[in-house]
This record gives C-alpha cells, structure tokens and sequence, in this order.
C-alpha cells in the first residue's frame, strides 16, 4: 500500500515538472492532452466459481508528451478507470477502480492537418477491487489497492485545429491481470477516448 501512494506522488512531481511553462509556439516538440471516454472490459470473469458480468465504465486521462522526431512521440500519463459488475446467481455488485501510470511510444504519420498514429506502452495499474451486496466468499473478495504491471497498445488520429490545439481520438487494448484474495481479476479491455490536446 505505501509503495502506492509513492509511486503516485512521485507521478504527480513528475507531471508538474513537465507541464506546460505557457510558452506555447508553432512547431514545438511537447504537448499535453485530456482524454475522456469509456472503459470496455473484454470479458466476464469469475469469483469463486461465480460467473460476474462487466459493464462498460468511464475512462479518464492526462498525459504530457515529447516529439523525438516529427514521426515518434514518448507520452508520459495518469488517469482514472472503473467498471461495475453483477454476479448471475446471487444479487449484489463489484466494482473495479483503477489508477493507471502510463508510458506509451507513438509512432505517426504526419499529414498536414492531421495525424494517424499507432502505438505501444506499458502501465502500473493501481487496482481496487470493491464488492457489495454479497453473501458468502464473494464477501471476503474485496480488497486494498493493489499495483499491477501491464502493457497496451492501441491507434488513433490528431486533427490540428491551430498550431497549438489539436483534436482527436484514440482506441488502446490493454492487458493486466491483478489478484485479490487468491482470484485473479483480469483487466483487459478496450478504451476509447476523445483528446483535446495543446502544444507548448
């Protein structure tokens, strides 16, 4: 639990150290982007032998980036997902919560006002995994937060509005799987986001 939160403050400082020094200008090498959509688990799992059914959930996020080369990009993010789920042979609900620490390799395909691009990452994924509602083993499931690491990897498209604004959207698949109380909780899943993004 404490190598969490350190690991999380230490996000934080480093997000603050890169963020935007208000010094935006034409053809500059850094960025940052909010994102915001939903999480799509790829599948049900199972809890003691209990099928759950998952539910698409939001997804957030925030990244700053830098431009090596015109065609490649290093971002640096965090964010914030969930997804809820519902036993099928008893009432009750979990619920996932996820913290993820994000770092993704971007490769583009400049075409003047936009950019398609694919990409490849890994992630720290801080999980908290909530039940209620429930009766039996499915009651001791629930657990602290715990930290996972995991890889993504997805495509997606920059549309330039100015040279410092940008629109967009992205599609990523992700894979990790942490476990709570002896049940692994596989998190794969698509997310799709819409972007707004500024260059600095």
């Amino acid at each position: 639990m404490q190598h969490n939160v350190v690991l999380s403050l230490f996000l934080v400082l480093v997000l603050i150290g890169i963020a935007p020094s208000v010094s935006l200008a034409e053809g500059s090498s850094d960025y940052a982007v909010l994102k915001y959509g939903i999480y799509s688990p790829s599948a049900k799992y199972d809890l003691e032998n209990i099928n759950v059914d998952t539910k698409t959930g939001m997804d957030g996020e925030i990244a700053f980036g830098h431009y090596f080369l015109p065609f490649l990009a290093l971002e640096l993010g965090g964010g914030y997902f969930e997804s809820k789920g519902s036993p099928a042979a008893q009432p009750g609900e979990t619920k996932l919560k996820v913290v993820p620490i994000l770092l993704t390799a971007k490769v583009f395909l400049p075409v003047v006002l936009i950019e398609p691009y694919g990409e490849f990452g890994i992630g720290y994924y801080i999980t908290k995994f909530e039940v209620s509602g429930l009766s039996g083993p499915l009651a001791k499931v629930s657990s602290d937060r715990k930290g996972v690491v995991g890889l993504h990897a997805g495509a997606g498209v920059n549309v330039n509005i100015t040279p410092i604004v940008f629109l967009g959207a992205e599609g990523r698949y992700l894979w990790a799987k942490p476990s709570f109380g002896g049940q692994d909780i596989k998190l794969n899943g698509f997310t799709v986001t819409g972007n707004l993004g500024f260059r600095y």
